[in-house]
């Protein structure tokens, strides 16, 4: 079995046609026909049914062709990764970021590191801690901005980057408006706009209640910051929501205050795979966050 009779079915199926095939990958014609006879006949199957100029899979060319484009798919991603070690400048960056994680604070990194690296491409993915973790677990991704970081996870190692601390909000007219510090007790006949459960920001606001003595009323959960700030400004309720992430489209409506009982801070990371070396152009992203956050906390300390 050749690469090149990989594609050529890969490309008859897509198209339907083996006349467009060839006009598309400029090749002869009989070239493609000879090369998926000689495929159909060391598989021992038929791949497609003829019908007229068009052709058709049959069943068992369905899942041959699911499972031809992951091959060529893999041989592709290592000619990739195979020009980034060559060349880490002309790579190309998957990067992923948890929902819940006030993205704004990097953007003005990552808009500083493309200016150094203007050759890279990028691809951004969104998801939650446990999606993101699965996607580097199979490959899929290798780099990924989170709040947690799994700490003993067997594929997928995390790096702290710094502490982010979590604040109150709530309506400008609301009656602890003023009040700079506020006891989590006082918070205890307030409704909460938050997380759903599963985020962290959730778990810890519904422990801090517990140990305050009471149960939060939960009058809606998301995963959306900037909806969780809207209905602060409407009056449905108070949140908690990471500093950074008051910096950007806030209401005039909104004022904020910090927890004086317990302290909210969480940890915000780096994710990447444990028993794989990442692409030398991911590696590269990878430093540069680590040396800004390393220079970044040395100086607040």
């Amino acid at each position: 079995m050749e690469l090149r009779q990989l594609i050529y079915f890969i490309e008859v199926a897509k198209r339907e046609h083996v006349t467009r095939a060839a006009e598309d990958l400029h090749v002869a014609q009989s070239a493609i026909s000879r090369q998926i006879s000689l495929l159909e006949a060391e598989l021992g199957v038929t791949l497609f049914l003829r019908e007229g100029r068009n052709v058709k899979l049959t069943p068992i060319g369905k899942v041959f062709l699911e499972h031809a484009e992951k091959v060529v798919n893999e041989i592709n991603k290592a000619k990739q990764r195979m020009n980034e070690f060559l060349d880490p400048d002309t790579g190309h960056v998957r990067l992923g970021f948890s929902t819940g994680l006030s993205v704004q604070p990097f953007s003005a990194l990552l808009a500083q590191f493309r200016k150094m690296h203007p050759n890279l491409q990028y691809q951004f993915v969104q998801g939650t801690p446990n999606y993101l973790t699965r996607l580097i677990e199979n490959g899929e991704l290798d780099l990924a901005i989170s709040s947690p970081v799994p700490d003993n996870h067997p594929a997928v190692a995390g790096e702290i980057l710094y502490m982010e601390k979590l604040m109150l909000l709530f309506r400008r007219d609301h009656w602890l408006s003023g009040q700079e510090l506020i006891r989590l007790s006082q918070l205890k006949s307030e409704h909460f706009i938050t997380f759903r459960s599963g985020f962290l920001i959730r778990e810890m606001l519904v422990s801090a209640c517990q140990q305050a003595g009471f149960e939060p009323a939960i009058a809606f959960e998301g995963e959306d910051m900037e909806t969780i700030k809207g209905l602060v400004a409407s009056g449905t309720g108070v949140a908690i929501l990471p500093e950074p992430a008051l910096l950007f489209n806030l209401s005039k409506e909104i004022v904020t205050a910090e927890i004086s009982d317990t302290q909210f801070m969480r940890p915000v990371g780096v994710m990447v795979p444990k028993k794989r070396e990442i692409a030398p152009s991911e590696k590269k992203l990878y430093e540069f966050l680590k040396s800004f956050y390393d220079r970044l906390n040395r100086f607040q300390r």
